[in-house]
């Protein structure tokens, strides 16, 4: 790209910010957000609530602070000069107003920290700002203050809201009852924290947010070194056990390596590495970033991707981990083109999940950041293309506005803050030469909200006690201390064709069809060479699998006691790209090994079909509701089924005799689920169960979650409320086709067919097969709905799979890398694999099953074929182990999978 248009796009880049800045200041300032649409100012309180995204509104000219620096970025200082008189003159830090602690840190104490650190830069210019006597110092040590009873809980971690006039727990404050806040709005106050007391000398700010900061991070999940969305302030315990680096996370990670740029300190460096190291190892399966659990690691907790994760390469640019920074950008990119913009969330196969488009700049600032470490000029011509969406879909004639579905192209009367403050800012830094700059853009640290910070704050007031905490609470090895040191050269000058390489497989990732879902990249991601393979997607069936483990220098060997174990020998691989990969494969597999035997089943929720000829040997699995009558605290609910009209139940039901005093059956979609199951309780019916609209997914390859409320009071709902995938769904359907009459158990686990049937006729074969004359017998799955005796029902212990567990206490996959034969101690990593006996109460190292060896074909199983197996209701009738115990060990569980996929919020 040439000067001229690089000149030209920074050029159109001015040009956006005065239409969106002139709009704010003409139609809306001084209300905090400018409403594009009606061309006029939102003022908190004199428009409808959007809940949560109305606490950044504190009635103090929000879009004018965040602006400040931005201004100083594109060379606009008498604009400057003039906006920061109009905040001294105009701007009240002490309206009776509850606001975020974080979005008033990150937008408004930054904006002020911000403002003032560039006045105090032109004032030593000589030029403009010779008046300025640290006024916006004082507004921010004057707010800093006002933020600093929030910290006042046992744990330090602050609350998430306050009154700018009143503080916190005061009846006139009108909050401080919260018990719960997110990690990145705890975890991301130490760069305006830390500032304020170096600017000031007040060391107090800095000492409240080092102290949430190390409450984090000694709550963190130590086996793997994951924290979770959501936290109690009070006793610190984790509310949301998911873990990703998108919302509610995201900024944590960000300030740790800042804070280290910042202010110097190793512990920050220290527990971003480990943090970092954990991110890579579980959440990061390239080009995607996907959720898991902080307790199982190894298991997704959702299928979708939030927009707040585009900022994650940008950092991993700090960082210096430049290849899957490049990855996950063109992923983002990729999704861009399709949709024009970055929808708020969107599946693995790209779709859209939620639609909206706040205008966020989180996706220009990671390329920006690329563009800064790769030279590439194809992250120029990616800046181009956002320009191009923003003038062609956002603009309107008062400012731009957000998108409220990307696929429509429909708007919302709305243009945040941080448009401003970050957009811009980031996308005229993209096309500026250095000269185009007034000052030194590398003397400073950008925020989370892009507000800029100078580095020569880490030697200025350092009164802090810089004690080590990170080293009382983890084991650290040397890759926690990959010390880095600024470079603004270009990481690649001998290479331009670097980065391109690295996208270009990614190129057609979006269009292509992905049946895969989480495994989706295997099969359209690449043309010719395919991604390494992960150990979590490893099928010992599959023969192009077993060629990937061949070309990686992996083998299979067959031991005398029935087991197969993995062997690697590096000089074996084709390549060394293709040995790392297998010496990855395998540390994955030891870590999958550990992870699985660690496991328990699900807690699941049972659907029992109890009438002819069924007899309560079909038992389905079913995810509870978090509203409604709790079927754990509660006896069973019994009744026949029918089918509800609408079959989406989102409307008052048209066919309500036909539900009155039934199990109503309600499928999944266009509406909330909580909305479902009042439509269904009005219509008389004493039990719900929603069948997901997603044809074919099963509890075999899903994972169970609990069905949301909408965000009301639920209390209303009494009737019990049960999910079932598509496959268990259509069981029921199936049968009601073929009998028309089905009865159905919703209980909390399975019950004895004994109690099910007594007073009832029942055909011989059933009595022959009861448990109580039959103590090897198991409930059948939800697949067996023929008539099956149990012997035929019950698994053979022969029949084995990689991946597969029978119980809670029978491990999937030992992994012994010890075990290898003499001839592999040479360079040489293995680990075994097999269906093993790890009950806790022995310390057996290697047992297989009941002693027999069983040849490959057996052990080597198709996962999907054996999957049943792990459904708990398989194993409830073998008397292995007292089913109470069962259930008392699925306890945590059960929290672990609450948030799992929140279609709704």
């Amino acid at each position: 790209m040439s000067r001229e248009e690089r000149q030209k796009l920074g050029n159109q880049v001015l040009e956006m910010f005065d239409h969106a800045y002139g709009n704010y200041m003409e139609h809306a300032y001084p209300a905090d957000e400018l409403m594009p649409l009606t061309c006029r100012g939102r003022v908190r309180g004199q428009e409808p609530s959007r809940g949560d995204v109305d606490d950044a509104l504190g009635k103090f000219s929000l879009t004018l602070i965040d602006s400040l620096d931005t201004l100083v970025v594109l060379n606009k200082t008498k604009e400057f000069e003039d906006a920061v008189r109009k905040v001294l003159r105009d701007v009240n830090l002490d309206n009776d107003v509850v606001v975020s602690v974080f979005e008033t840190n990150i937008r408004v104490l930054g904006g002020l920290l911000g403002g003032h650190s560039l006045a105090i830069m032109l004032k030593e210019k000589g030029e403009y700002m010779q008046w300025y006597n640290d006024e916006l110092l004082q507004m921010a040590k004057q707010l800093g203050y006002k933020l600093l009873p929030a910290f006042n809980t046992t744990s330090g971690l602050p609350y998430p809201r306050i009154n700018l006039k009143f503080g916190i727990r005061k009846p006139e404050a009108r909050t401080g009852t919260e018990t719960d806040t997110c990690t990145a709005c705890a975890g991301t106050l130490i760069l305006e924290f830390a500032a304020l007391s170096r600017f000031t000398g007040a060391t107090i700010f800095e000492e409240y947010a080092r102290k949430a900061l190390d409450f984090l991070w000694e709550k963190r999940q130590r086996s793997s070194n994951l924290v979770g969305v959501t936290i109690n302030i009070h006793t610190g315990d984790w509310v949301r056990k998911d873990s990703g680096v998108g919302a509610g996370i995201d900024s944590y990670y960000e300030y740790l390596l800042k804070a280290y740029v910042l202010l110097g300190d190793d512990s920050f460096l220290e527990r971003f590495n480990t943090h970092y190291d954990a991110i890579m190892r579980y959440i990061s399966q390239p080009p995607l970033l996907l959720d898991v659990h902080i307790h199982k690691p190894m298991l997704n907790a959702r299928t979708w991707m939030d927009a707040l994760l585009a900022f994650f390469p940008g950092l991993q640019v700090l960082k210096g981990d430049i290849r899957p920074a490049i990855e996950t950008h063109e992923m983002l990119y990729q999704v861009i083109k399709k949709h024009n913009f970055l929808p708020e969330a969107f599946t693995t196969d790209f779709r859209v999940h939620w639609a909206q488009h706040p205008l966020r700049p989180e996706f220009a600032e990671s390329t920006y950041f690329l563009y800064k470490a790769t030279g590439d000029p194809y992250y120029l011509e990616v800046g181009k293309t956002l320009i191009e969406n923003l003038n062609k879909y956002a603009r309107v004639p008062c400012g731009f506005a957000a998108m409220k579905d990307v696929r429509t192209g429909s708007h919302e009367d709305r243009m945040d803050s941080f448009f401003l403050a970050e957009m811009f800012k980031y996308l005229y830094l993209l096309f500026a030469d250095k000269e185009d700059i007034i000052f030194d853009i590398e003397d400073y640290i950008f925020t989370t909200e892009a507000h800029l910070l100078p580095l020569w704050l880490s030697t200025t007031n350092q009164s802090i006690s810089k004690k080590n905490t990170t080293s009382e609470y983890t084991e650290l090895d040397d890759s926690n201390f990959d010390w880095t040191c600024p470079n603004t050269q270009i990481l690649f000058p001998n290479d331009p064709l670097y980065a391109q390489s690295i996208r270009e497989p990614l190129k057609n990732v979006v269009d292509k069809s992905c049946p895969r879902g989480i495994i989706r990249v295997e099969e359209s991601f690449r043309s010719g060479a395919k991604p390494p393979l992960r150990a979590r997607d490893f099928m010992a069936t599959n023969p192009e699998h077993l060629e990937i483990l061949k070309k990686m220098g992996v083998s299979l060997i067959h031991l005398k006691d029935g087991r197969v174990q993995l062997v690697q020998h590096a000089i074996q691989a084709a390549s060394s790209i293709d040995a790392e990969d297998g010496l990855r494969f395998m540390q994955e597999m030891i870590e999958l090994s550990s992870q699985q035997q660690k496991e328990q089943q699900l807690p699941p929720r049972a659907v029992q079909i109890v009438s002819h000829p069924f007899f309560g040997r079909v038992v389905l699995t079913a995810g509870p509701a978090q509203f409604g009558l709790d079927l754990s605290k509660h006896k069973e609910t019994r009744g026949f089924v029918a089918s509800s009209k609408p079959y989406n139940g989102c409307s008052e039901l048209t066919n309500p005799e036909a539900v009155m005093g039934k199990i109503a059956l309600i499928q999944r979609g266009q509406c909330m689920f909580a909305e479902k199951a009042r439509n269904i309780q009005n219509a008389g019916a004493i039990g719900g169960i929603v069948i997901d609209d997603n044809e074919g997914s099963s509890s075999d390859t899903a994972p169970l979650f609990q069905m949301a409320g909408d965000g009301k009071d639920t209390d209303d709902i009494k009737i019990p409320m049960l999910f079932l995938f598509s496959k268990e769904g259509s069981i029921i359907l199936d049968a009601i086709r073929e009998y028309e009459e089905v009865e159905v158990l919703l209980s909390d686990k399975a019950k004895d067919r004994a109690a099910i049937l007594k007073g009832k006729m029942i055909p011989s074969y059933i009595i022959n097969s009861n448990p109580d004359t039959d103590s090897e017998e198991q409930p059948s799955s939800e697949n067996d709905s023929q008539d099956q005796s149990a012997e035929q029902i019950a698994p053979s212990s022969q029949e084995v799979d990689l991946v597969d567990q029978e119980s809670p206490e029978e491990s999937s996959l030992n992994s012994e890398p010890e075990s290898s034969s003499p001839a592999d101690t040479d360079n040489a990593a293995s680990v075994s694999a097999s269906e093993q006996n790890s009950n806790p109460m022995e310390n057996h190292e290697t047992t297989s099953l009941d002693g027999e060896c069983t040849d490959l074909d057996n052990q080597l199983q198709e996962q999907s074929e054996t999957e049943e197996d792990s459904n708990p209701n398989v194993s409830w009738g073998k008397k292995v182990q007292p089913i109470d115990s069962i259930l008392a060990d699925w306890n945590e569980d059960i929290e672990a999978f609450e948030m799992m996929e929140k279609d709704e919020l």
